[in-house]
């Protein structure tokens, strides 16, 4: 078995999560959270383009943790953040977390919105 130590620089993984909740970086966060290449947040929902537009060029996918369940996103948000060049990939929060932890161990540019279980 090959290991290789994981360097996550201002990108932190998914390091737990339960109702309304997670935890990210060592810091628990409450509610919908942002987290990337250029640090973790609040996220203001699907709303909030700016701050998933911000993402442009610095990612090349963007997962959506939809909360407990699988969901479609807003048609208008998905057309958005691909004429930004970004891939944007929905599963259910848990996947979501799981996912984006195996690329950003990988050194992928990635970034992960969360709605909350």
């Amino acid at each position: 078995m090959r290991l290789n130590e994981v360097v996550f620089t201002d990108a932190r993984p998914v390091e737990g999560y339960g109702p309304g909740f997670f935890r990210i970086g060592g810091r628990v966060l409450e509610g919908a959270v942002l987290t990337g290449p250029s640090g973790t947040g609040p996220w203001g929902g699907y709303e909030d383009h700016a701050s998933l537009l911000a993402l442009a060029g610095h990612v090349d996918v963007l997962f959506v943790g939809t909360g407990a369940e699988i969901a479609h996103i807003p048609a208008g948000l998905r057309q958005i953040l691909e004429q930004a060049g970004m891939g944007v990939e929905v599963m259910n929060s848990p996947a979501a977390a799981r996912t984006y932890n195996v690329l950003l161990s990988e050194g992928r540019r990635v970034a992960l919105a969360l709605i909350p279980v």
